[in-house]
């Protein structure tokens, strides 16, 4: 089971997304997600997306808040634990991502982008609540095979 985190930089009502269109073999091409990845031996969730924002986008982060985490199962990819992060606190310049295109996008737009079904369920709760979740998204290609939700 491999262990990830996912972070969305909030401002003036607009997350940071990232357009996965330079990796090869990437399960999530084409798609908009949130900055993160795996973690490495011995790191935090916290300390992962920490790292990985910084290296995705240049952003060092100054606060966190855990908005919850989901189980990601696909068929082909290995299993993923992802811890799903917000900040509204952070500092530096947005530089180049070697694995996309990020762009900030108004909340209300979000639903527009080519997302995975499992994040538009995630997202909506995120933007429209404090709540915090935990999902487990079960996928054959893009389309769902089995969810459960819970969100407290």
């Amino acid at each position: 089971m491999v262990v990830s985190t996912l972070c969305y930089l909030e401002k003036d009502n607009k997350y940071l997304m990232l357009l996965r269109n330079k990796k090869e073999k990437d399960v999530n091409e084409g798609k908009w997600i949130g900055v993160g990845g795996k973690c490495e031996k011995g790191e935090s969730p916290e300390e992962c997306v920490i790292r990985e924002t910084f290296e995705e986008t240049g952003i060092k982060l100054e606060s966190l808040k855990m908005r919850g985490v989901m189980t990601f199962a696909s068929e082909g990819w290995e299993d993923e634990y992802i811890f799903v992060y917000t900040s509204d606190k952070f500092s530096g310049h947005i530089t180049e991502c070697n694995e996309g295109e990020l762009a900030w996008i108004d909340k209300d737009k979000i639903m527009d982008l080519n997302l995975w079904d499992g994040d538009r369920i995630f997202l909506d709760i995120m933007i429209n609540s404090d709540k915090l979740f935990s999902i487990k998204l079960s996928y054959k290609g893009d389309d769902i095979v089995d969810k459960q939700l819970y969100v407290y």
